[in-house]
């Protein structure tokens, strides 16, 4: 597992849950925002999926120490978390996972995700999105957000399917 650096460090990354879990919170207290007891369980759950979590699968996880969570609950701390950018939504399978880089500024990442184990791997190379915004804006396209989810099968899966 890659160890927490420096926030100032393009190549911060953080994969390992327990150290992505408490570097957000080490981040919430340094901007001065209030990571609640909901939003912090929500974030560790997330964190210690294995695959992205849909937001009744979150809620449903909850439930078993938290009797009093509910579907608005649950969204409104996914809202927070995706909008201070410590998780991120993979809109074609309308689920959630960590960001592998939590203190950095809002970015777009590609995702590769596993039709068969639901495994979503965050693309750490911005050569493609750069590349995406510069062919855009050559077409006279101004972009404002980028979403690059590429489905397939993980190694794993081609693996076990014999290909």
């Amino acid at each position: 597992m890659s160890p927490v650096h420096d926030c100032t460090d393009p190549q911060h990354h953080v994969h390992d849950g327990d150290a992505f879990v408490l570097e957000v919170e080490r981040l919430c207290a340094q901007r001065g925002l209030r990571l609640t007891p909901i939003r912090s369980h929500a974030l560790r759950l997330i964190a210690d999926a294995e695959r992205p979590l849909k937001a009744y699968e979150l809620l449903d996880r909850m439930k078993a120490t938290h009797d009093a969570a509910a579907p608005p609950t649950v969204y409104r701390a996914l809202d927070f978390l995706l909008e201070h950018g410590f998780i991120h939504k993979l809109a074609s399978v309308n689920a959630f996972v960590g960001c592998h880089h939590p203190g950095g500024e809002q970015h777009a990442v590609p995702f590769l995700i596993c039709d068969g184990c639901q495994s979503a791997t965050e693309l750490e190379d911005d050569t493609i999105v750069e590349a995406l915004e510069s062919r855009a804006r050559g077409l006279g396209f101004v972009p404002r957000a980028q979403i690059l989810e590429v489905h397939g099968l993980c190694a794993e899966c081609v693996r076990a399917a014999g290909r």
